[in-house]
Parts: C-alpha cells; sequence; structure tokens
C-alpha cells in the first residue's frame, strides 16, 4: 500500500469513499467541487492502483490541524489503511510544525488505539467557531473529539 498527498485523478475515487459513509450518515457529506478546492490537504491510501482510502489534513490554528473526511473502502476495514492515513498526516503535521492533531469522529476506539485522547468539544474553541457553527448537525452533533500532542 502507498500512502501520498492526492492529485486531480483521484478526486473522483475520494468522493466516492467520502459519500458511501455519508449515504450511512457517517460522514458529512463533500461536493465535487469542495474537494477540487481543498485537495492540497488529501492524502490517499493507493493498494493495486486502486483508492482504497482518504483523509484531509486540515490547519485550523497555529498549533492544531484536524483529521477531515477519513474514509476507508469497507472492503478494506480492518486491513492498516485508515492508521496508514492518520500516520501519514501526523507526519505532515509535524513536518508543518504543528503540534496537536485532532478529529471529530463516530469511531472513538479507532482513535484510541492510536493514541488520541478523548477532549470535550468545547475545547476546540477554533473549530467550534469556524466549521461547528455551519454544521447541519450542529444542534444535534453524535461525534466525540480526540486529539494528540505530536
Amino acid at each position: 500500500m502507498n500512502v501520498r498527498k492526492a492529485q486531480i485523478k483521484d478526486v473522483k475515487a475520494i468522493h466516492q469513499l467520502i459519500n458511501e459513509y455519508a449515504e450511512q450518515d457517517r460522514m458529512l457529506f463533500r461536493s465535487l467541487t469542495d474537494i477540487y478546492e481543498n485537495l492540497q490537504t488529501f492524502s490517499v491510501a493507493e493498494l493495486d492502483g486502486r483508492i482504497v482510502g482518504c483523509c484531509a489534513l486540515q490547519i485550523i490554528w497555529n498549533d492544531l490541524a484536524e483529521i477531515k473526511s477519513l474514509a476507508v473502502d469497507q472492503k478494506k476495514m480492518g486491513a492498516g489503511v485508515g492508521k496508514a492515513l492518520i500516520n501519514f498526516a501526523a507526519e505532515s503535521a509535524k513536518a508543518l510544525g504543528l503540534e496537536k492533531l485532532f478529529a471529530l469522529t463516530l469511531e472513538p476506539v479507532f482513535f484510541e488505539k492510536l493514541g488520541f485522547e478523548k477532549v470535550d468539544k468545547n475545547d476546540l474553541p477554533m473549530k467550534v467557531w469556524s466549521d461547528c457553527a455551519r454544521c447541519p448537525k450542529q444542534d444535534h452533533c453524535d461525534e466525540t473529539a480526540f486529539i494528540k500532542i505530536l
């Protein structure tokens, strides 16, 4: 498996992975336009020439970045794809000089296994003010916040 920065040719596969989860209400939808506009934030996991996972790393503040849109082909669950994407994102964040990485997730056990610690969403005010205020799930958010010191 090769984890790398996403390229234009990967956009449709990224879109399909994310929106398969969004259709199950496990992730927020992202349009093709949104993925194209934010392509520089995405990494992909490629196996045998096929995209089997994606993840975005969005800088939130001077010391903080967020893992977003982590999606793994359901046929590859448990094969280390998600872990490889998170590790790639963490290394990218460190290379940028960031100190903390966080995620809002419906998969708390996965993030705990990778050394993330549960935190209150209110401990992430920059996230709450930037994205959460515009989220359709704002008043009934079912995600758990996790953070990792790099």
